[in-house]
């Protein structure tokens, strides 16, 4: 089987880093099972990596600078790219969300895309100005399909008093979003937790951010106007999870939380 050709090496750091791999391997004249042994990873996933499908993390370009006397240039390469914006981000995302165990979310401004309702998706999609509105929406919610497989991650959630008060579409689509939130409160792998204003000032003032744990380890990952990032680092993604503690030590119990989303529920009119 032919190879498949290496990425445009200036399409983004990550495809820099799988043109180089496969560039580095042939100077070496080496097969992909000796890099395979050299990474202690199976055969396949040196394609993957050459091909941009897999990211190399810390231990497996230090490995690379090791046994190739590189410099560092694997390692430096890695650093830059987990601190970039990556063109494929999204569907990287969303590939690490299906795949995780447990996922961690604070939420400041809105509620979050796995627990939304088709009429609150469209009204912020809407909001947003971008085209193709109604596929946006049904994405979203073909996301929320992994609450219901056989193996559900753990959903740990949460939200500012601001989502459940700050009105998206009407009072009925937010009705029936404080409705779905406290739905989904009552499932055994979902914890919502609801931060007061009362509360002030605290750690998520800076932003919304997600902690998604699976197979490949724990991937932080933020989103901004024009894009988000992915963070894969290790030391990264623990402030992350420092930040995610520190936050909910301000929020409210979660039978007080479900207590507080009613009260706001009540006051929609």
């Amino acid at each position: 089987m032919q190879a498949k050709p290496s990425p445009d090496p200036k399409s983004s750091m990550w495809a820099w880093m799988a043109h180089d791999l496969r560039f580095h391997r042939a100077q070496r004249n080496l097969t992909g099972d000796a890099v395979a042994k050299l990474l202690n990873c199976a055969r396949s996933s040196i394609s993957r990596l050459e091909n941009a499908e897999a990211k190399l993390d810390d231990g497996q370009a230090a490995a690379l600078d090791r046994a190739w006397r590189t410099g560092g240039h694997f390692s430096i390469q890695l650093w830059y790219a987990q601190r970039g914006h990556d063109p494929n981000w999204h569907q990287q995302h969303l590939d690490i969300e299906a795949r995780s165990s447990v996922i961690k979310v604070f939420e400041a401004l809105v509620v979050p895309g796995l627990l939304q309702t088709p009429e609150y998706a469209h009204a912020l999609i809407a909001a947003g100005g971008v085209p193709n509105i109604d596929r946006l929406v049904e994405e979203r919610m073909s996301r929320q399909a992994i609450l219901t497989r056989d193996d559900p991650p753990v959903l740990l959630i949460l939200i500012t008093e601001s989502v459940l008060d700050w009105p998206i579409g009407s009072p009925a689509v937010m009705r029936n979003q404080l409705a779905r939130l406290l739905e989904a409160s009552e499932l055994p792998d979902v914890g919502i937790r609801v931060v007061p204003r009362s509360a002030g000032a605290h750690y998520g003032l800076d932003g919304s951010f997600k902690i998604m744990s699976g197979p490949s380890g724990d991937v932080a990952y933020t989103e901004s106007p024009g894009g988000g990032r992915l963070v894969p680092s290790a030391d990264e993604v623990r402030s992350y999870l420092l930040r995610y503690d520190r936050i909910g030590q301000q929020a409210l119990p979660e039978d007080q939380s479900r207590e507080f989303i009613k009260r706001v529920m009540e006051t929609v009119k």
